[in-house]
């Protein structure tokens, strides 16, 4: 199980390094568009094939560092054993059934952008929507992984 806390650490630290170039590339949309007046529809869905990535690609290592948003009003100053069991009891009740939903409904969608060659509907886009679409497997696969890491590291701690 250790293998899979590396990976996605792996996965997660290496698509974070795209934060710097999205913002870059944000710049220069800005830039194109409010000092030159051209519109770069390009870079402009480039960005937000970046952003897919980030947000799918890691939130797998986002939970497995434990920096994930919670409401942590109880959680905060609880012990060690309860925090587990909460997140042992969330995590079967919300994220194992919203990741197999999110991976099931995906194969479909992300099948036919493939089969079919999905590309931007916008003049000047990018012609490659479906490999964004296929981002979309990061965000259960990864999820999965990390919880299942983290329920493993629990019990045999």
């Amino acid at each position: 199980m250790k293998i899979i806390e590396k990976y996605i650490n792996i996965i997660g630290k290496s698509i974070s390094c795209l934060i710097p170039l999205m913002t870059l590339l944000m710049i220069v949309v800005i830039v194109s568009r409010y000092f030159f007046d051209s519109g770069r529809t390009d870079l402009q869905e480039l960005v937000m094939y970046f952003h897919s990535l980030v947000f799918l690609g890691c939130a797998g290592y986002v939970f497995n560092q434990d920096e994930h948003v919670r409401v942590d009003i109880f959680y905060r100053e609880a012990s060690t054993k309860y925090k587990n069991i909460v997140d042992l009891v969330c995590g079967i009740i919300f994220l194992l059934p919203v990741s197999a939903v999110i991976l099931y409904f995906s194969i479909d969608l992300v099948s036919m952008s493939w089969s079919i060659k999905e590309s931007s509907t916008e003049p000047g886009g990018l012609a490659y929507v479906y490999i964004q679409k296929t981002f979309i497997y990061f965000f259960p696969i990864t999820l999965i992984g990390a919880f299942l890491y983290k329920v493993t590291r629990t019990i045999w701690k």
